[in-house]
């Protein structure tokens, strides 16, 4: 195959570091030529060939040439791979070139632009030249005539002009250049270098000198390339041929239904449009969606099969009918039993127990009823998605989980409008297809995790379908007909209120679930998560067994969380612990103690802290919620020789600091009846700091521990140290209420806290308190912050030689 740029694109070697500028000059005799090695090129007397070069050698022989006005040799490379050919790695056979155009450019490549003069052979290589040199034998151009060449001439042009065109795009120079060729060497070189052989081939046909073996050799292997090209050809004609038949085979195929839809016989087109019509009978949807459906089937019906829009409407009609448009009869619901498979799926949360029992009782009275939209929050692993599949039980009801974590664009809850490549209706579409029942139990997951971006806000989307006054004709960009989502019993959960949206948080209910305490996790893993980790690591309730004592170290020991999701996996790793023992002795029997954890799970990785925290002056325990529950908080305050100035450190939050802000000015007002020389102020810097300085912190609940902090560091006391407290206060020393007191309290009990301060104002929240807390705890109520300083600090001052925090 001839191409027309074949060696215009060879190189000499494109994979060696550029370098070598600048090389002095050697001296070399008057008959030595300098010798360049080429890689998979060889240059033929009379074409013209582009060069890049990166080899030192070869860049400094070039530019001594350059300088010099010399001429050089091109001999082709026994092998392309190495790098630093020597005298016995070249042909002996090459071409003597001129030196056209020389060119390096800034990034560093050097350019070589070369034209073949004669045939060369090499005689012997100069010793110690820093490149290739060598004295060479110029080899002359027979110029045989005969009727033989001439004939093989003539035969070779007409070859050349017919490889020329059956090339795709061949170049009109090139069919110039043949036919003004006027010796057959010339033609015969032409030729070889042209087309598209092997460069061991060319070399053959350079090496060749005898003009009518070389003539010959050339006619035969273009002879190859031509029968290659045109069976290339053909091949491609064919393949036009057959498609240009399909596109026949469609027209003719398209006017053959048009011919039997005029006599009214069937094809296989009708066949299908009769079975869409049946199917969107029986899937008996309203009326007005009806119509719209058989208005879409119609235009199916009408598009050829070849059309684009036609997969787009059957998919369309698809789901339409495989929607459950007909609401099935409901089971009546049995609040007997839906009580006991709440208790069966979950211990504790009678609060929560009893108002889904209430939810199901007024569905069960007014199954046409509005029922509000439940929304479980808590933290993470308290049972909120649980709940949910409770509920679907309870109510015999298919159950289906929509997960909302992470969905930031609008489409994604209403849908993507057909006209786009790809588009499917929204997830809550979706979720009603797979649970394949109108009024199924759809649990919203993660709903305070939804985002906003460029494509819009899916929380303003979800308005629509939260509302039980508007959700009844919900309207799915890709169906463009409503469909009533009031059946559909939706439950929401959520681990924080503050990321959802006010008008879509006025939508739903608010059932809180506070963590668990200890003694609820004992309970939750004995019944449910030691049974459940059994059957996961293939054990059986006689091989292994784990005492209560067992599971209140890990509980106490080696999880801090409000869920039972890392107690889980902690029993888990005991379990399998056993399973290692029991896989190597099948009859061995494992009994897990409280003793046998260290060796299991290592030292506990949680330990009560308070009273060391606590034993020196200027130290308090305040209570936090975080949205995994809640903590203890300590807040430290320390002294040294200043102007009167307030440091806050360990990442507060605005509020937070303007809490430290408020317990300085309050502390500064009372410091008479406290007891504290007000010349402290002006003399001292205070320097409060709440631990754990990485993780940030905001709120104003920690106001009232702030400011016993502080008085405990002025006045010198301590303060004791199985007291914890909470509470906003304002700059006329009253204690105001806060949130998340049941999670603090509990969070107090769990780390070993006996007395908590409380606001008054907080009483209300006293009956959400876990009885297990309660029987463990004292609880004093602060109306002022004069309470909590009569209640906490120690009665006498500290000793000398305490310390200051």
């Amino acid at each position: 195959m001839i191409l027309g740029d074949s060696n215009s694109s060879g190189t000499s070697d494109n994979t060696a570091p550029r370098t070598g500028n600048g090389t002095p000059n050697i001296a070399l005799p008057s008959d030595a030529l300098i010798v360049l090695p080429v890689r998979k090129v060889v240059l033929f007397p009379g074409l013209i060939l582009p060069l890049s070069i990166g080899r030192d050698k070869s860049i400094a022989a070039v530019q001594q040439a350059v300088r010099e006005e010399r001429q050089i040799g091109l001999f082709l490379q026994r092998d392309a791979d190495n790098n630093d050919p020597g005298p016995d790695d070249i042909y002996r056979i090459g071409t003597l070139a001129n030196i056209v155009r020389y060119l390096a450019t800034p990034d560093g490549n050097h350019h070589l632009v070369v034209q073949g003069v004669q045939r060369i052979r090499v005689e012997e290589f100069l010793p110690a030249t820093p490149f290739l040199v060598a004295r060479v034998v110029h080899i002359p151009e027979p110029d045989t005539k005969s009727t033989e060449i001439e004939a093989r001439f003539r035969n070779l042009k007409s070859q050349a002009l017919e490889a020329v065109q059956l090339l795709p795009q061949s170049p009109p120079e090139l069919v110039t250049a043949i036919e003004n060729t006027a010796t057959p060497a010339a033609l015969a070189d032409m030729a070889a270098g042209y087309m598209d052989i092997t460069p061991e081939d060319k070399q053959a046909i350079l090496e060749t000198v005898d003009l009518s073996t070389r003539i010959e050799r050339v006619s035969t292997l273009l002879a190859e390339r031509i029968e290659v090209m045109r069976i290339a050809q053909e091949i491609g004609r064919q393949t036009k041929a057959a498609f240009d038949d399909r596109q026949r085979e469609a027209v003719l195929r398209e006017q053959m239904a048009t011919i039997q839809r005029q006599l009214g016989e069937g094809d296989g087109k009708s066949q299908e449009v009769a079975e869409l019509s049946e199917a969107i009978a029986k899937a008996q949807m309203p009326a007005d969606v009806e119509q719209h459906a058989r208005k879409e089937l119609a235009r199916y019906q009408r598009l050829p099969e070849a059309a684009a829009e036609t997969g787009m409407i059957r998919t369309y009609l698809d789901w339409l009918i495989e929607l459950p448009w007909t609401l099935p009869e409901e089971k009546p619901i049995d609040i007997a039993e839906a009580r006991r498979i709440l208790d069966e799926d979950h211990f504790g949360l009678d609060k929560i127990k009893t108002r889904i029992i209430e939810y199901l009782a007024v569905r069960k009275l007014a199954p046409q009823g509005k029922a509000p939209i439940l929304c479980f929050v808590g933290p993470p692993g308290v049972g909120k998605t649980s709940l949910g599949q409770s509920i679907a039980r309870a109510m015999q009801r298919p159950f289906v989980r929509v997960s909302l974590g992470g969905v930031h664009d609008e489409a994604e809850i209403r849908g993507h409008r057909r006209t786009y490549v790809g588009a499917l209706p929204g997830i809550i579409i979706q979720g009603i297809k797979r649970a394949g029942a109108r009024n199924c139990v759809m649990m919203l997951d993660e709903i305070d995790k939804m985002g906003r971006g460029i494509q819009g806000d899916p929380s303003a989307a979800m308005l629509e379908v939260l509302d039980p006054e508007q959700n009844s004709t919900f309207r799915d960009n890709y169906l463009g007909v409503p469909f009533d989502l009031s059946r559909v019993v939706f439950i929401a959960t959520a681990n924080m209120l503050d990321t959802i949206p006010g008008p879509l948080r006025d939508r739903m209910e608010i059932i809180s679930l506070a963590g668990y305490t200890e003694s609820e996790k004992l309970q939750i893993a004995r019944r449910y998560l030691v049974n459940r980790q059994l059957e996961a690591n293939g054990l059986k309730p006689g091989q292994v067994t784990i005492d209560d004592a067992a599971l209140a170290a890990i509980i106490h020991g080696y999880t801090r969380e409000a869920g039972v999701r890392g107690l889980e996996r902690e029993v888990g790793k005991v379990f399998r612990n056993a399973a290692v023992r029991i896989a190597e002795d099948s009859n061995a029997h494992v009994d897990i103690t409280s003793a046998s954890l260290p060796d299991i799970l290592g030292a506990p990785h949680f330990e009560n802290e308070v009273a060391m925290r606590t034993s020196v002056p200027g130290v308090a325990t305040g209570l936090a919620w975080t949205p995994v529950g809640g903590d203890i908080l300590f807040i430290e305050a320390s002294r040294s020789p200043g102007k009167g100035g307030l440091i806050l450190t360990g990442q507060l939050g605005d509020v937070m600091r303007e809490s430290a802000q408020a317990a300085m000015t309050l502390v500064k007002n009372r410091a008479e009846s406290l007891g504290i020389d007000p010349a402290v102020f002006e003399k001292s810097e205070i320097h409060v700091h709440v631990p754990a300085g990485a993780t940030p912190k905001d709120g104003p609940s920690a106001g009232v521990a702030m400011f016993m902090a502080l008085v405990s560091l002025l006045t010198n006391r301590t303060i004791r140290n199985d007291t914890a407290m909470t509470g906003e206060i304002s700059l006329r020393g009253l204690v105001l209420p806060v949130g998340g007191i049941k999670e603090k309290v509990v969070a107090a009990a769990a780390a070993g806290i006996t007395r908590v301060m409380l606001p008054a104002r907080n009483r209300r929240d006293f009956d959400d308190i876990p009885q297990d807390a309660r029987d463990r705890l004292e609880f004093i109520w602060l109306e002022r912050v004069d309470d909590a300083v009569a209640g906490a600090l120690d009665k006498g001052p500290a000793s000398t030689n305490t310390i200051v925090a």
